[in-house]
């Protein structure tokens, strides 16, 4: 194959001045690396020059063939003047890869062209590899030094497993160090961790109370500041306490006299994110109306504060989490698809505990660690305790209506009550018995105020098997689109043994036994 190199016609070192070392000259002149072609960029001011390091490669190399080609530069400091007609003229090359290997010269042109050509390469909109020349440093090496650099870091055994350290590093901090094993777990923090390093959009966390959204949310911007993507604080918003005269100038700050006179001034939650990362926490409570700013503040960078004349600036990261499925809350016209779409650009849900059973003991390692730095003694389980909970713990039946923070309430529990530092069976005994206890009366707490909401008094003529069932579609109707996607979802395993599957006409008729329509159960 053919070797083909492309330059910037060096127009101080090109002149030979310094050590009448000429490296585009001296470029074709090796011996080992011959040059069959030389694609000289110049600016038309040094088209003498160009001529003259045409006539020189041809004293010392006959058969490299030399092209010049004018590439008139204003500015040959200006990064967006040599970047664009670089790729323009990469655009229009017609590189043949089968025929022809390419090589750019990046001993001459500036540190810009450098850069440009890095980039380009890099990117493969320029496919070659990067030819770096040096002077000679002896009598022995007459044309200097060459050097061929290729930017294939999968050659790069040593590199490839430095960065392969770091990735499992970044893993490590955003899964807190916990040896996780749920596979759908490890893949979605791969991908949280590619998202957080390399870009700077909206990231939004959906899931159930105590999965760790929180926690995540701060890992995330731990790895943010490690790699040099924010440098300022973590600022929590707890939206669902935004409520009232309160919201506007937690959020977006107060000037100095207004609605409380002086020394009333207030820098506000925006401002104190300024280069750092904003966490907007259980963001479907916000109000429509804060909604509408915060996406003017996310968008531009810009809001007033209250009683404000000017705007002020704060740019920052922001991370949304949520309990609830925002989508279905924009459908109801709870939420705002402009603030929903801005939010969705990357939406991670995060698996409740059920659904992550095999990580389970390792979180409870976790937890009896935490314990033993908050308490300042060692505390561990004896054998039969550990076996007893364990089967507790990754019981099908055992639902972990908190998730990790139940399951961490749990051992910290545990470990506090431990008679010199040992959990024992009884001690775990009487945890479940609490926890199940617990749990169920939570749930038909939770029940009969869903049904109560929806009925009023009348809820107190329901039995307790038709509560339990009602509150159960009432939640699905409210966590859905349409009477029909609620259908679809509560009869799902029955729909196919029915001759007719209209899910709709049948919730309608299960609801119309409460006197109840979509509308008062979806509200």
């Amino acid at each position: 194959m053919r070797n083909v190199v492309i330059g910037f016609l060096g127009t101080q070192l090109d002149m030979g001045k310094k050590r009448r070392w000429r490296p585009s000259v001296q470029l074709c002149g090796h011996d080992d690396f011959p040059v069959d072609r030389l694609e000289l960029l110049y600016d038309d001011e040094y088209r003498r020059l160009a001529h003259s390091v045409e006539q020189a490669i041809a004293s010392v190399s006959p058969e490299t063939e030399v092209l010049l080609r004018r590439m008139d530069l204003a500015d040959p400091w200006d990064f967006q003047e040599v970047y664009g007609k670089l790729f323009d003229f990469a655009r229009d090359y017609g590189f043949d890869e089968d025929r022809e290997r390419y090589h750019v010269h990046l001993t001459t042109g500036t540190h810009v062209a450098q850069i440009c050509w890095f980039l380009l390469t890099e990117s493969r909109h320029v496919p070659a590899r990067l030819l770096q020349t040096g002077p000679p440093r002896g009598e022995d090496m007459p044309a200097g030094t060459l050097d061929v650099i290729d930017l294939d870091l999968s050659k790069y055994n040593a590199l490839q497993q430095r960065f392969d350290l770091a990735s499992r590093e970044y893993n490590a901090l955003l899964k807190a160090g916990i040896e996780t094993r749920n596979p759908g777990f490890n893949a979605l923090i791969e991908r949280i961790e590619l998202v957080a390093t390399t870009s700077d959009a909206p990231m939004l966390l959906l899931g159930a109370t105590g999965t760790g959204k929180t926690d995540l949310a701060e890992r995330i911007y731990e790895l943010k500041l490690q790699r040099r993507r924010v440098k300022g604080r973590f600022v929590q918003v707890n939206c669902g306490t935004l409520k009232g005269d309160r919201a506007m100038p937690t959020l977006f700050g107060r000037r100095r006299g207004e609605m409380g006179g002086a020394g009333s001034e207030r820098r506000g939650l925006l401002r104190e994110a300024d280069g750092g990362v904003l966490f907007l926490d259980e963001v479907d409570e916000l109000g429509v109306d804060e909604q509408a700013l915060i996406l003017h503040a996310i968008e531009s960078g810009r809001y007033y504060p209250m009683g404000a004349d000017h705007e002020v600036t704060s740019r920052f990261h922001v991370i949304a989490g949520a309990n609830r499925d925002l989508a279905a809350l924009v459908a109801q016209g709870r939420f705002r698809p402009d603030l929903y779409a801005r939010l969705n650009m990357w939406t991670f849900t995060l698996p409740a505990l059920r659904d992550r059973r095999e990580d389970i003991e390792p979180n409870i390692e976790y937890e009896l660690s935490r314990a033993e730095k908050t308490l300042g003694t060692q505390v561990g389980f004896n054998t039969d305790a550990a076996q007893k909970y364990m089967r507790f713990a990754k019981d099908p039946a055992t639902l972990w209506p908190g998730n990790f923070r139940d399951l961490g309430a749990s051992v910290q529990r545990l470990c506090t009550l431990a008679p010199r530092g040992r959990v024992t069976v009884k001690m775990v005994e009487d945890e479940i018995t609490w926890l199940t206890a617990q749990w169920a009366r939570a749930n038909e707490n939770q029940d009969a105020q869903l049904v109560r909401d929806v009925l009023g008094d009348a809820a107190d003529g329901i039995d307790e098997f038709d509560l339990v069932q009602l509150a159960a579609v009432i939640r699905a109707c409210r966590q859905s689109a349409s009477l029909s996607a609620a259908g679809r979802r509560l009869f799902a395993a029955s729909r196919a043994q029915k001759a007719s599957r209209n899910d709709a006409d049948r919730l309608r008729k299960y609801l119309d036994r409460f006197g109840l329509t979509w509308a008062d159960v979806s509200a």
